[in-house]
């Protein structure tokens, strides 16, 4: 019986080397060898874009002139702290009549009695 496992066991052993090998002859080598594969070169990326110029801007003056865009005289004339003349004219006041009858629409929005409303439209009118 020892004899039988043993050749039993050599048999299993010659079966699983011989399935190995079988296995390592079904792969496919390019004439050459294995080191005669053409190399596939890595990806490079581009060079970095140069840095941005870094300007300095223009501080103006406190007493230069303003640019010759923004003045609508000759560029010598140049008239400074000088406020401009007033162009709006004052509103006129509303007559004495609008300024009863404006009284006395408030004083009934307000729901004053006709008494009241009388003394309220001429203290308001008169002001």
């Amino acid at each position: 019986m020892k004899a039988s496992t043993i050749i039993a066991a050599t048999l299993g052993l010659a079966m699983a080397i011989i399935s190995v090998a079988d296995l390592s002859h079904a792969q496919l080598f390019p004439p050459g060898g294995v080191n005669n594969q053409p190399v596939i070169p890595f990806p490079v990326a581009p060079p970095a874009p140069p840095p941005p110029r870094i300007e300095v801007p223009v501080v103006p003056q406190m007493n230069s002139p303003p640019p010759f865009a923004l003045q609508n005289t000759t560029p010598g004339l140049v008239t400074q702290d000088t406020p401009p003349k007033r162009v709006l004219k004052r509103e006129r006041r509303p007559s004495f009549g609008e300024r009863v009858a404006r009284c006395l629409d408030d004083g009934a929005a307000w729901g004053l009695n006709p008494n009241q409303r009388a003394a309220y439209s001429r203290q308001c009118a008169n002001q």
